[in-house]
């Protein structure tokens, strides 16, 4: 009999492979992925300690209980007692300066998402225990009406769903999300949304009315029209006719719709770009963007692992052209170029973008949000006005 252990390490090399791709014993980096059957349904390889820890802990069979009998990853879900719930941030790059996050980790397990690294500020892993290990934030619409009541609060828009999905499975049974819009319904205070889930239209009776009075839009990113691709990069999350449906939904009903590629990724679905946009625009969206695929800090890795486990044949390709399109490098964070990258590659993507929305129509009209409705919430204790 055999025991699977934990064996404490030195994170491994990150360097391409110099051996030809699709060689099993070419990858080091595959040496550290989770069985598959233990990770079925999930979009990491692996679960790599993050750059805080001390130890990067790998299993091994040691001869005494196979890895088999090790058992599956199961999603948990705890409390987050963050006493604050609007984030701000200063980037100039993006259009918001204030974001709500329900949820910290996200099920749905895409396996390039950029927020991956925010879990290792937890002790956890940017790998399996991100899309396994979540975090709910219960108290986020008592919290934000607190914050919204404070003295001095100037409404701007508030960013939902920039870090993790707001509608990822899991608010199917918390339900966090329709509490915080039921808040800023109230307030009369904008927000705008982004996901990858058709839960959206579940709350189609709050954006409606919110978007009467110019206060929400909605953006669905839709990465790939390609359901095997799809299911395999993000695994838990709606498939791509649901998004649509989703587009469709929300804009017949009068909430503005826009569509996101992102992230694109060369050689992988980047030729599917004007195919996405002519559907999303045929569904009803009116405004679209794309997102050039950023892999920052442990990402890097874990897309390296994805790709040599599904697609070894792309490999190399695929890396190439990322690096061209940012100055040579896996990743660069330089503000105004880190979105959309730099280079031939990066302009051609650029201008075929906005060809394909010339085309179909699209970002004609952008549709601007109001502060105009907002009204402060009472705190509690307050007196009323006489008048």
């Amino acid at each position: 009999m055999s025991r699977a252990s934990s064996h404490a390490l030195k994170h491994p090399p990150v360097t391409a492979p110099s051996t030809p791709a699709g060689a099993p014993s070419a990858f080091p980096e595959l040496a550290v992925a989770i069985e598959r059957e233990r990770r079925r349904g999930r979009g990491a390889q692996s679960n790599a300690s993050g750059r805080y820890e001390a130890e990067a802990r790998v299993t091994f069979d040691d001869g005494w209980q196979s890895l088999e009998d090790l058992p599956p990853f199961k999603t948990t879900v705890s409390l987050d007692t963050s006493r604050k719930v609007i984030a701000r941030n200063d980037s100039p790059d993006i259009g918001f300066d204030r974001s709500i996050n329900p949820y910290r980790g996200c099920e749905h397990g895409c396996v390039y998402c950029f927020a991956r690294p925010t879990h290792a500020y937890l002790g956890l892993s940017p790998g399996l225990d991100f899309e396994s290990k979540l975090l709910a934030k219960p108290d986020a619409p008592a919290l934000l009406e607190k914050e919204l009541a404070a003295p001095g609060y100037e409404p701007r828009m508030i960013a939902i769903g920039t870090n993790t999905d707001p509608y990822q499975p899991i608010e199917r049974e918390h339900k966090i999300m329709r509490g915080i819009l039921e808040t800023l319904e109230r307030a009369g205070h904008p927000v705008g949304i982004v996901t990858k889930s058709a839960l959206v239209v579940r709350d189609i009776d709050i954006l409606q009315r919110m978007a009467k009075r110019n206060l929400v839009k909605v953006a669905l990113s839709v990465t790939t029209l390609d359901a095997k691709l799809a299911r395999t990069m993000e695994p838990r999350a709606s498939t791509p006719p649901k998004r649509l449906e989703a587009i469709k939904r929300l804009s017949d009903a009068g909430i503005p719709t826009t569509v996101m590629v992102a992230p694109v990724i060369p050689a992988l679905n980047d030729s599917e770009i004007e195919r996405i946009l002519d559907a999303a625009a045929h569904a009803g969206a009116k405004e679209a963007s794309y997102v050039l695929l950023r892999l920052p800090l442990e990402v890097r890795d874990l897309f390296r692992e994805w790709l040599l486990a599904n697609y070894p044949d792309r490999y190399r390709h695929v890396f190439t052209l990322i690096r061209d399109m940012r100055g040579g490098r896996d990743y660069d964070s330089q503000w105004g170029t880190r979105m959309k990258g730099t280079g031939p590659m990066a302009w051609m993507i650029g201008r075929r973008f906005e060809i394909a929305c010339e085309k179909l129509g699209l970002n004609k009209r952008r549709s601007k949000l109001t502060t105009e409705h907002f009204v402060k919430p009472k705190q509690s204790g307050e007196q009323l006005s006489l008048f």
